[in-house]
């Protein structure tokens, strides 16, 4: 696999930064150092390609790929490589990103299903079930959760904090850098949990309520595709998932499967707490009829 454009001056600059803050105080070997170089100056060839490809432009063999991944800080290649595409993809436009995906050879539908059955084997292999459950007990223990999303990340930040909710946990949902976020931003203090949601091209308004609570004192988590971008620096807790689609659009489906996840812990914590919640919440339910409960005929 070879670079299909130039790769742009500011993102090799980035990556190089970013790769130099992981390695270690005694620096890298020769080698290793080789490898990081084509990391940055050949961020999609790394992003998508595997160990050998890697190895044979940086004149090492693979398992010095991997010896790198480990002295970076990874837990090896795949982590690696998974980090690193997140942020090369974060540094490209719309377009572009549909441009790197105008190569696939299956339908897109396939294509999709497939990206999305592939992220979630990736979520199974990984320490994902400790990360959910220490948020899990963190708005298990919290006054409240401010649960703080934008555009189309609503779609997994509503249903975690619908279900917490309807789980017993004071939970809410609230959507960017709305008046209702920044006024219930202002009252978080310690004791508060603000979860922020977002994935790619990160909102302004997660990375700032993240800070802003952090600040405040409130435990923050974040739910996000990168280990050590703006918004998994502001939190204490992150959930990394990856996010990336086929076209356009970021793919919501592994960050769905870890709200599940997590609401399921949440759920098991406080069984009894869950239930008569749950309990309260149907009797109101049919006291307002939100739910057609007639009988289906055959």
């Amino acid at each position: 696999m070879t670079e299909q454009q130039d790769v742009d001056p500011a993102t090799v600059a980035g990556l190089q930064t970013w790769l130099a803050s992981c390695a270690p105080a005694g620096g890298l070997s020769a080698k290793s150092r080789a490898v990081v170089h084509v990391l940055a100056t050949k961020p999609r060839t790394a992003s998508y390609g595997g160990t050998a490809e890697v190895a044979a432009l940086a004149g090492a063999n693979v398992a010095t790929v991997t010896r790198t991944a480990q002295t970076l800080g990874f837990d090896g290649w795949p982590a690696l490589q998974q980090e690193l595409r997140a942020r090369y993809l974060s540094s490209l436009s719309a377009p572009q990103v549909a441009a790197e995906h105008g190569r696939l050879t299956d339908a897109p539908a396939t294509a999709s299903l497939r990206r999305d059955v592939d992220d979630l084997a990736v979520l199974s292999r990984g320490p994902a079930p400790a990360a959910v459950r220490a948020v899990a007990e963190a708005v298990a223990a919290a006054r409240r959760t401010l649960v703080v999303a934008s555009g189309s990340y609503a779609g997994v930040a509503l249903p975690l904090a619908h279900n917490a909710a309807l789980a017993g946990y004071d939970v809410q949902f609230h959507d960017g850098a709305s008046a209702s976020t920044v006024n219930a931003l202002a009252a978080c203090g310690e004791g508060d949990v603000v979860v922020a949601v977002s994935f790619w091209r990160l909102y302004t308004s997660a990375v700032q309520a993240a800070r802003t609570a952090a600040a405040r004192g409130a435990t923050v988590c974040a739910l996000t595709d990168s280990a050590s971008g703006p918004l998994a620096a502001a939190a204490r807790h992150v959930l990394l998932v990856p996010a990336e689609g086929v076209s356009f659009f970021p793919s919501l489906t592994p960050a769905l499967a870890v709200v599940q996840a997590l609401v399921a812990e949440l759920a098991a914590l406080d069984p009894e707490r869950t239930r008569a919640s749950v309990d309260r919440s149907d009797q109101l339910w049919d006291e307002f009829g939100l739910l057609d409960r007639a009988p289906r005929r055959g």
